[in-house]
């Protein structure tokens, strides 16, 4: 944040973001920093006090004289509530201000079940987490879904994959339990913003999450952002056809989509057919290590036409990362070695003059902190916190 001038000056908002980030520890730091009088700094950070977003610390090393009092990010100040739904397993936990989870559960449940049926156990699952936690306040609901998501909306758009939740607006059923602001994606939008703040931030504003899993699907960070398109559309490389795919129908309606031939779905009906008794992704896994050579040759053509959508998708977006996740991506060695392949050979040579393509170092955790941080970034960001003390101002 650049010095303040006494024409906008730094509002407690913009005060709690300077103490988060760092740039300012002490009441001494934020006047020099903003500009603001004493007087106009002890008046917002006794707001934060008040408001439990800030804690005061005088364990510091004193240089001589009574040591100054320091002041840190409550992280303890409240919890957000959030949940990474995927096709087949959902985890649901809740998280700290920092984006730390607390305490979560992991199960499998069905979400074409629909809404009626995921939504309540879901909340459910947030009220037995919270009982151990009386009186610590929920700032706000994150929630990832493997659909197509409306962000602003926050609508599931999906004609055909969790078709029972096709036009479903999630935040009002939400917040009729939880009156907090409500927050929905697409499930591999917030792997990609788990991965990017939680490992690459410091090195790169631009990455591509590529999800490899029950189905296939991509984030994009662009510009240190999630780029979610006009609609939050952007990232459905799942639906790009592919060469020589077979005329295999994709539950999107096309043909030869990347998702109906490569993904963990493909693999186990090719497999089956081909007469092996597979039924999950370890069964596939276990053939892999027996060195089984017809899975081998399925697993690396799955890889060679995955990276064949990539190269296109490098081509456009240049990243300087492409993250590899999701059950399938993470289990296989011979598919990502077939999409580094593809990929280095068919994109540009400065696209991937400085690409790299590596497995996700968080794996499911990903999701989880992806949530809190779409959340955290919106209820801590200064106009939302600004907004809220004026709003506990103008109660009382």
């Amino acid at each position: 944040m650049p010095r303040r001038t006494a024409a906008t000056l730094a509002t407690s908002g913009e005060v709690l973001d300077l103490i988060r980030t760092g740039e300012a520890v002490t009441r001494a730091d934020l006047g020099r920093v903003t500009g603001l009088s004493r007087p106009a700094v002890s008046l917002r950070v006794g707001e934060l006090l008040e408001r439990g977003l800030v804690v005061e610390r005088t364990d510091a090393p004193s240089t001589g004289g009574r040591p100054p009092v320091r002041l840190e990010f409550n992280a303890a100040g409240g919890v957000v509530l959030v949940a990474a739904l995927g096709a087949s397993r959902t985890r649901v936990a809740v998280c700290d201000l920092a984006g730390v989870e607390l305490e979560g559960r992991e199960f499998v449940i069905d979400v074409e079940q629909g809404p009626d049926v995921v939504l309540p156990l879901l909340m459910d699952t947030w009220d037995e987490l919270m009982q151990g936690r009386p009186g610590v306040p929920v700032k706000g609901v994150g929630m990832g879904v493997p659909a197509t998501v409306e962000f602003a909306a926050g609508r599931t758009e999906s004609a055909r994959v969790m078709a029972s939740w096709t036009g479903v607006v999630i935040p009002p059923l939400i917040r009729e339990r939880f009156p907090v602001p409500v927050f929905v994606d697409n499930d591999v939008n917030v792997l990609a913003i788990g991965e990017h703040r939680g490992v690459y931030a410091e090195e790169t504003g631009d990455l591509m999450f590529v999800k490899v899993s029950t189905r296939i699907g991509a984030g994009v960070i662009a510009g240190g952002e999630i780029l979610r398109g006009a609609l939050g559309a952007a990232g459905e490389i799942g639906h790009i056809p592919v060469r020589d795919g077979g005329g295999v129908l994709c539950r999107c309606g096309n043909v030869d989509c990347v998702d109906s031939v490569a993904s963990g779905t493909a693999l186990l009906r090719d497999l089956r057919a081909a007469g092996r008794d597979v039924k999950t992704i370890p069964d596939v896994t276990a053939l892999v290590r027996a060195g089984d050579a017809e899975t081998m040759a399925m697993v690396r053509e799955a890889g060679r036409r995955i990276g064949e959508v990539l190269a296109g998708a490098v081509n456009i977006l240049n990243p300087a990362v492409v993250v590899l996740g999701g059950d399938v991506a993470e289990a296989f060695g011979p598919l990502v070695s077939s999409i580094r392949e593809v990929v280095y050979r068919r994109s540009t040579a400065l696209a991937t003059r400085r690409l790299r393509i590596e497995t996700s170092r968080l794996g499911a955790a990903a999701g989880i902190s992806g949530c809190a941080v779409m959340v955290l970034d919106h209820v801590l960001s200064p106009d939302a916190v600004d907004e809220t003390l004026t709003n506990r101002s103008t109660r009382q």
